[in-house]
């Protein structure tokens, strides 16, 4: 039997509102809203991943579970086969709880849970059962940070890392390349409920144990506002909040069509907001 509070979460699928979408779908019916998903986890693929941050990597792996679908449609997507094709398997909330165990028994430092807004649902469920089975590793929340904070604070207690993108600052900008006028709104929002919950990042061992990591992925011609979040993080979320300024910018999915997304922001301008936020206190992660 779960908590109070994850079956409301789950209720909530009879006229989804999970997300800052708010469908309104019934998709415990089978309906399915702007994510393409239903009731039950859609899983793309789990495995240990070495190409995360150091702090979640370690020796042993990051537990990655990538989930199929999104609220967003980023058009640079660099998982555009799982987010937008919608590539992955539907599942029992019984066999992502075996992941959960899987991962752990592999000895993964952590679960990872990639792209879990849309899902959170199934995703609460399976992590509280997973608790009573021995699950004792942390539990990431790896996020495009289109949250709605009404959801996070449903789950708060579940989740020990949160680690959202921090991805624009213009509403135009967000609804040009993600179909989301309202992300900085919402994102900022987000973040801040984050931070409340779980604090600042703590590492033990040269691992992340808790806390808040903030992705910021530089994007070209300054798309993405990376001064303006800076100064917001600095401001309004933490003095020393923790951050991973994300160099890995490549043209891909739908870029074709958009000029500004045709080549990877210059090192320099790279380099230059890595100081900028060294100076604001922040803390550097890569």
């Amino acid at each position: 039997m779960c908590s109070d509070r994850v079956r409301t979460l789950w209720r909530s699928l009879e006229n989804c509102t999970l997300c800052p979408r708010k469908c309104g779908v019934n998709r415990l019916a089978g309906e399915l809203g702007y994510c393409k998903t239903g009731a039950l986890p859609v899983v793309s693929s789990y495995a240990p991943h070495f190409g995360e941050e150091e702090i979640l990597v370690g020796l042993s792996g990051s537990g990655t579970v990538f989930f199929t679908g999104c609220n967003l449609r980023c058009v640079y997507c660099q998982n555009y086969d799982i987010s937008h094709q919608c590539r992955g398997q539907e599942i029992p909330v019984s066999e992502l709880i075996s992941i959960f165990m899987d991962l752990q028994d592999q000895g993964c430092h952590n679960i990872n849970l990639v792209s879990p807004s849309h899902q959170v649902a199934a995703i609460s469920v399976a992590i509280e059962l997973a608790r009573r089975q021995g699950l004792e590793v942390p539990i990431v929340y790896n996020t495009g940070g289109y949250d709605s904070a009404e959801t996070l604070q449903q789950i708060d207690g579940l989740i020990d890392i949160y680690m959202p993108d921090m991805k624009y600052a213009d509403e135009e900008m967000s609804r040009l390349y993600s179909d989301a006028p309202d992300y900085p709104q919402v994102n900022f929002t987000a973040v801040r409920e984050m931070q409340r919950q779980v604090g600042n990042l703590t590492i033990e061992d040269a691992i992340a144990v808790k806390g808040l990591l903030i992705r910021h992925l530089v994007l070209p011609q300054d798309i993405g506002g990376s001064l303006e979040i800076i100064n917001f993080i600095k401001a309004q979320v933490s003095l020393k909040a923790a951050i991973n300024i994300m160099d890995q910018y490549r043209p891909c999915g739908d870029t074709n069509e958009f000029e500004a997304l045709s080549e990877p922001p210059h090192k320099y301008k790279i380099e230059y907001l890595k100081t900028y936020a060294r100076e604001k206190g922040l803390i550097l992660i890569d």
